[in-house]
């Protein structure tokens, strides 16, 4: 049995859009690190983003479970919840509602944040991971920790580069409602 390439760099493409926000993130929670004494700070951000993603993993992987009670040809419907969310993104990105990240003091705050900020992903997530069997969950469930584990890395790169940061909180508002309604309609014409 072969490593299915195709699902791997779709995890990796999804991954990588609905989490450009977490990626500025990131940068700013790590930016607050750097005050802090020793490398503490640095494993506090990694912790709280791990910890936070697999709560959002967690619901997204039993919000498909679920979705697997759906009679044969449903689960392509949930492909709506991502073109919704891409609409709202859209209509957010259009009145101009930049909103401040909240302020994260340790792990639990970090994680808080990272659930909160990732909690809209788990409506493009569920029906991913519904469309998919077991061994293609697996697949995307590896490659967003590992995802998450990038992340972590690019977020510390940026901290110590504001001038990227900038660009990327600039125009991933931009990006991600595009891609959210394109991985909707894929979901919604049998592409998963």
């Amino acid at each position: 049995m072969g490593v299915d390439v195709g699902l791997l760099g779709r995890a990796a493409a999804m991954f990588a859009v609905t989490n450009v926000d977490d990626l500025v993130l990131l940068a700013v929670f790590f930016g607050q690190a750097a005050g802090q004494p020793g490398r503490r700070g640095e494993l506090k951000v990694v912790t709280g983003q791990f910890l936070g993603f697999a709560a959002i993993l967690a619901v997204s992987v039993a919000g498909a479970l679920g979705a697997g009670l759906l009679p044969d040809g449903a689960v392509r419907w949930l492909g709506l919840l991502p073109v919704l969310l891409g609409l709202r993104a859209a209509w957010q990105a259009l009145r101009q509602d930049d909103d401040e990240p909240p302020p994260a003091a340790g792990v639990a705050g970090i994680a808080t944040v990272c659930f909160a900020n990732g909690g809209d992903n788990v409506g493009v997530y569920v029906p991913a991971f519904a469309a998919t069997g077991p061994a293609g969950l697996a697949g995307y469930v590896a490659v967003f920790l590992a995802g998450v584990a990038a992340w972590c890395v690019a977020g510390r790169f940026l901290a110590t580069r504001p001038g990227i940061a900038q660009v990327l909180a600039r125009w991933g508002h931009v990006l991600l409602p595009v891609v959210l309604i394109a991985l909707g309609v894929l979901i919604l014409i049998g592409a998963f």
